[in-house]
């Protein structure tokens, strides 16, 4: 229902009764919210969100949210945050959401939202809602919510819960420097608290710069965090009145995630635990709307392994990073949750149903998560073995890598024979538990995989005048053990080859047999090659040295 609808189908009773129904929803109220009066469009979405909000409320459900800054690429951080929360909805038959949070224009970075949810996709773990999908809550992007944001702020001036400051940049960096001379924590001093209603109306009339501060009060009440515990931060001891509406009319945090999560019907916020000490003030804020809050339950850190916090700086810890070097999504899932806690049980090799299935909140630790990134090679290569197990997983695989293939050695292939899906599919099975990622086999070692040698008999003789007996003689090996591929047994049998021939050193022999098969005179052991190629691609190559 568009908002413009949502208007039209409401006359001065429909009004009057959104403002008891709205009371009524929100149970804990200690106030009726007014409604803003200034501007028409504005009212019309701010009265179009109580109505959803009214309508949904009727139906029960866990609905969580992942809303990170568009300011660059998705982290390990950010990941580990979307997928407990992916994880929690999952576990109760709820919904989640993405939403972004891109009030600050100055860090915004064009094109990084649909990054972030192209990667949560990548990842297996897609919204339900998002800027890109939709929903019945949108928009889903706080740059295009923002005269909601001014009309609840402007509801808690009116209720006094709020209040117009006109002090300068300057004024607040003195009261800053003078802080920290005075080894103090920088606050706000409050000073525009007191001013009268007629002095902030002659300073608006006058067009004064301006921000919109919430009023800290003291007597905070305690809340159960799902993590934490029973916490209380008497934030107004503390700190000054917190920003909510910057001088560019922007909301900060503060007041749009608790605007947001009102009216998106979040009933659970699991976040970082840095988010911890500000909860107290989003509190106040929810009692100052007479909104009742959602479930709080914060996260614990993902560390380095050395006990350092994870830095955007390290560059390699961005998801890109890992997608475009051959990392398989389910394998970083399941090496940052193998490294903490909030399962039944902790064990390697899980796929996303089982950390679903394993997830319990209630066993989130309050301790820090310590990662080890070095152990991702072995995650990823127990999780490819599975994926070439499985038949329509492998067969995505064949895709990619032909792809990768065609990129890498396009210019330098002469024939295709070596994309064709049986022979990819073939080198995939025999090289399993060997490689940890497909993009292993696009490296120099493997070359001689996709490009089939071009080497003429006479090239073959110049390293030894026993060529075509040695071709001969491996020709007949792969036909009789044919079954018996393995590197231990090739090179029993290659030595064995090799004393069969009395005018040629045994390092000779493996000269030819890897010139032959690669075109290389450097490179993997034959026995390792002809592992890699198979019977069937080895005897193509022997029989056209043989004829060339």
């Amino acid at each position: 229902m568009s908002c413009m609808g949502c208007h039209n189908s409401l006359g001065n009773r429909q009004l009057y009764l959104l403002r008891i129904l709205w009371r009524t929803v929100d149970h804990r109220a200690t106030h009726a919210v007014s409604l803003p009066s200034q501007n028409f469009q504005c009212k019309q979405m701010w009265l179009c969100m109580v109505h959803r909000r009214f309508l949904s409320s009727q139906s029960y459900g866990v609905r969580v949210r992942f809303a990170p800054s568009p300011t660059g690429f998705l982290h390990l951080g950010g990941l580990r945050t979307a997928l407990y929360n992916f994880l929690f909805a999952k576990k109760h038959g709820g919904s989640f959401i993405l939403r972004m949070e891109d009030t600050d224009q100055s860090r915004f970075l064009s094109g990084a939202a649909d990054r972030i949810e192209d990667m949560l996709e990548w990842a297996g773990i897609a919204p339900d809602e998002s800027p890109k999908k939709g929903g019945d809550f949108g928009p889903y992007q706080q740059s295009k919510r923002l005269d909601m944001y001014r009309q609840a702020a402007d509801t808690l001036v009116q209720s006094g819960a709020a209040y117009y400051c006109f002090c300068s940049p300057q004024r607040l960096d003195l009261l800053k420097k003078e802080a920290l001379r005075s080894r103090q924590n920088p606050r706000y001093d409050n000073r525009c608290r007191s001013l009268h209603l007629d002095q902030v109306a002659e300073k608006l009339g006058q067009r004064q710069p301006h921000v919109i501060r919430f009023r800290l009060e003291e007597g905070v009440e305690p809340f159960e965090d799902m993590v934490f515990g029973w916490n209380r931060h008497e934030v107004a001891a503390l700190e000054g009145d917190p920003v909510i509406i910057k001088g560019d009319g922007f909301p900060t945090y503060h007041l749009a995630n608790v605007v947001d999560d009102h009216f998106m019907q979040i009933s659970h916020v699991l976040r970082g635990s840095e988010w911890l000490i500000s909860t107290s003030k989003h509190l106040l804020m929810y009692r100052a709307f007479g909104w009742k809050p959602p479930t709080f339950a914060h996260l614990p850190l993902l560390l380095n392994k050395d006990g350092s916090k994870l830095s955007k700086r390290q560059g390699d810890i961005f998801i890109e990073h890992f997608a475009k070097n051959g990392c398989l999504p389910e394998a970083l899932l399941d090496l940052i949750t193998n490294c903490g806690s909030g399962f039944t049980k902790n064990r390697p090799g899980r796929e996303i149903v089982d950390l679903v299935s394993d997830f319990d909140a209630s066993r989130l630790m309050t301790h820090s998560a310590t990662l080890d990134l070095e152990k991702l090679p072995d995650f990823n290569k127990m999780h490819l073995v599975r994926r070439i197990n499985n038949a329509a997983k492998c067969d995505s695989l064949v895709k990619d890598l032909q792809g990768h293939i065609r990129q890498a050695y396009g210019t330098q292939m002469q024939e295709e024979d070596v994309l064709h899906n049986d022979y990819i599919k073939r080198v995939l099975h025999l090289r399993k538990g060997h490689i940890t990622c497909l993009h292993d086999l696009l490296a120099p070692d493997y070359a001689y995989l996709w490009i089939r040698p071009s080497v003429q008999l006479e090239q073959l003789e110049n390293v030894s005048s026993e060529a075509q007996n040695i071709l001969a003689l491996a020709m007949e090996m792969i036909l009789r053990h044919a079954s018996e591929q393995t590197t231990e047994h090739l090179n029993l049998e290659l030595k064995g080859l090799a004393e069969k021939i009395e005018k040629c050193q045994y390092r000779s022999v493996m000269k030819v047999l890897r010139l032959a098969l690669s075109g290389l005179q450097q490179g993997p052991s034959v026995a390792e090659m002809m592992v890699s190629l198979g019977p069937t691609e080895i005897q193509y190559r022997l029989q056209r040295a043989m004829e060339r």
